[in-house]
């Protein structure tokens, strides 16, 4: 009898022993956990600056987006500087990103640092504005010839046709500047729109429209209407003609629906800006950087191909809306993009 005692002591101990050392290899299942959360995708995403009131929304949709997909996004501001920002790319290149995202400052200087990241085996998605010359994974922007159109368009409807224009563009070291001057011009050509002036904005300074319509007043007093760039040049542009009290009688366009613009149409300065659903663009972007993150291909299916000099990069276009006064409750306030009583606090007062 104590002999099987004895024996049930011993086996109550060795189970026992099993049961301690179970729970002890339980914290195990944590280090796993650990281990995936490391594994997330990596996406590396650079601005040119933040002057420019939309790049805000676009990173806001783009972070939130991502980090719902899974994703961690590492966010680097240039501020404007071509060198700031190749540096960003090496250092995102030395964090082993999976995923680079590039809103570029000079379209044709990022070669080289496409190059690097790509033999690093790191994916590049140019977002916004083409990269030239690179072997980009996807370029992913608004129709940008459409929103020159969609300004000609408005001049054409209030009565332009055959008289003159001056444009004051934004940088000319931005892809997208040429190509929405292209749909412009094509506009203006084709209903003999007399172009008596054009200037560029460098680095997308607005304050250099301020310089340039009041350096060349004499000529903007012969224009009927002046294209902007941006609505921030647009700004620029109004603030100098109503110091000589031509606001509103000059027209004016402009683009990126800011919230300064769209008070300036209801208000009846700026005849019109160009609405681009940023929301639309981030949250596309963010979709495809987590899919090729994770080794996901581009399905070649309804795949559009843009050339960029040196390589045919996939293209993703997203149609941009025009915002006038007669449309801007349904496009701008209805959306949600802008609150009615911040678009027409002026005219409520």
């Amino acid at each position: 009898m104590k002999g099987i005692i004895k024996k049930l002591y011993i086996c109550t101990i060795i189970m026992c022993m099993v049961l301690i050392s179970g729970c002890a290899k339980a914290p195990e299942k944590n280090v796993v956990k650990a281990g995936d959360e490391s594994t997330k995708p990596q996406i590396g995403m650079c601005f040119d600056s933040f002057v420019i009131e939309r790049w805000q929304r676009d990173r806001d949709v783009f972070v939130s987006i991502a980090k719902e997909l899974g994703a961690d996004v590492n966010i680097q501001n240039a501020n404007g500087d071509v060198e700031t920002q190749k540096e960003q790319i090496d250092y995102f290149i030395a964090k082993e990103m999976d995923v680079i995202v590039i809103v570029c400052i000079d379209s044709d200087s990022l070669t080289d640092s496409v190059k690097k990241a790509k033999d690093a085996g790191i994916k590049v998605i140019a977002y916004d504005r083409m990269i030239n010359n690179a072997d980009i994974d996807l370029y992913i922007s608004f129709d940008n010839e459409k929103v020159g159109n969609l300004m000609g368009d408005v001049l054409i409807k209030n009565g332009i046709a055959g008289k003159n224009v001056i444009m004051v563009g934004g940088s000319p070291k931005d892809n997208n500047v040429s190509i929405v001057e292209k749909g412009f011009k094509k506009m203006m050509s084709s209903n003999n729109v007399s172009i008596i002036g054009q200037t560029h904005c460098g680095g997308w300074k607005a304050e250099l429209a301020a310089d340039y319509i009041s350096e060349n007043f004499e000529l903007v007093e012969e224009a009927d209407a002046i294209m902007c760039g941006n609505d921030d040049i647009a700004a620029q542009v109004i603030n100098t003609l109503a110091e000589r009290r031509l606001a509103g009688n000059i027209i004016v366009t402009g683009q990126d629906a800011d919230l300064s613009a769209c008070q300036r149409v209801v208000e009846g300065t700026q005849i019109m800006t160009v609405y681009k659903p940023v929301e639309k663009l981030a949250q596309q972007a963010a979709e495809m950087a987590v899919h090729m993150a994770t080794g996901e291909e581009l399905e070649d299916k309804d795949i559009v191909y843009w050339d960029n000099g040196s390589y045919k990069v996939p293209y993703i276009g997203l149609d941009p809306i025009c915002v006038t006064k007669d449309n801007i409750d349904e496009v701008i306030i209805n959306s949600g993009f802008h609150q009615k009583d911040e678009v027409y606090l002026n005219i409520n007062k």
